[in-house]
């Protein structure tokens, strides 16, 4: 039964991923390729894009690892729930592979419109050739992604909602004409509950240096990976069977990744 839902699991998020805007369709830029100038965040690319044999979980993983810490910080200053942030950003980009993704830093299916006045890419979408906006970083991307949704009075109800509904902000995006798919709210609820991305909702702990620590909650710990971490290191730190993390964080082939946040279950007494 276990594999017959992990099975199930992977052929939905597939699913999901391969339905959503830009998947597969003609790509053409007017200008040259555009580069992520911020080093680390292209040596991540690179490795994300090499890693082919990653399965779609993993991959989802990695990408919620590179940009979660983006999408905190973007709630933390335009209100936007991270969750919601991270789902669409996996789903517009196919986890950050997406021809708009990858040609043009373009996470968010975001067209030009009038107002844009940077590069452009133009893209098979709802019509033939529509055009995209071309980012020289994807983290500009994701601040485009709040600027859109901020400066947009038809978006205006959606910050009256409770910051941890991502369920009603699901539902508003696709009401507000977001997106054309009438299933794209629930493939963003789907993806924030299969992945548990509400995590990255939630408050966040000041350490001594003044730097934020990965988010936490009354009821669990969560801790970040960082270097020279394993899942063995990890569950005799805080003294949990390193089965059950692996199960609450739905870890395939016992891989994780530096900067990955996971769940750190009770122990059993």
């Amino acid at each position: 039964m276990a594999q017959n839902n992990h099975l199930i699991t992977s052929l939905l998020i597939v699913t999901l991923l391969f339905n959503s805007c830009g998947s597969a369709k003609k790509v053409k830029i007017n200008s040259s390729k555009s580069t992520v100038n911020t080093p680390s965040l292209k040596r991540e690319i690179k490795s994300l894009d090499t890693n082919k044999k990653l399965t779609v979980a993993q991959r989802v993983d990695y990408y919620v690892a590179t940009y979660s810490q983006v999408a905190q910080q973007e709630m933390k200053s335009f209100k936007i729930p991270a969750s919601i942030t991270l789902a669409q950003g996996i789903l517009e980009s196919g986890m950050g592979d997406s021809r708009l993704a990858t040609k043009a830093n373009n996470h968010f299916g975001i067209k030009c419109h009038k107002e844009w006045r940077g590069k452009r890419i133009y893209h098979d979408d709802d019509e033939k050739g529509e055009c995209f906006r071309v980012y020289n970083d994807p983290r500009k991307s994701y601040r485009d992604h709040s600027l859109f949704l901020t400066s947009r009075p038809r978006y205006d109800f959606l910050f009256d909602l409770k910051k941890n509904d991502y369920k009603s902000w699901a539902k508003g995006l696709k009401k507000a004409g977001y997106a054309t798919d009438p299933k794209y709210p629930d493939k963003l609820i789907s993806l924030i509950e299969l992945y548990r991305l509400d995590r990255y909702d939630l408050k966040k702990r000041k350490v001594k240096n003044g730097i934020e620590s990965a988010p936490i909650s009354t009821k669990q710990n969560v801790h970040q990976v960082e270097k020279g971490d394993t899942l063995y290191s990890i569950s005799k730190k805080y003294k949990v069977d390193l089965s059950l993390i692996v199960q609450e964080n739905k870890i395939e082939n016992n891989t994780i990744f530096l900067g990955q946040n996971l769940i750190i279950p009770e122990a059993s007494k």
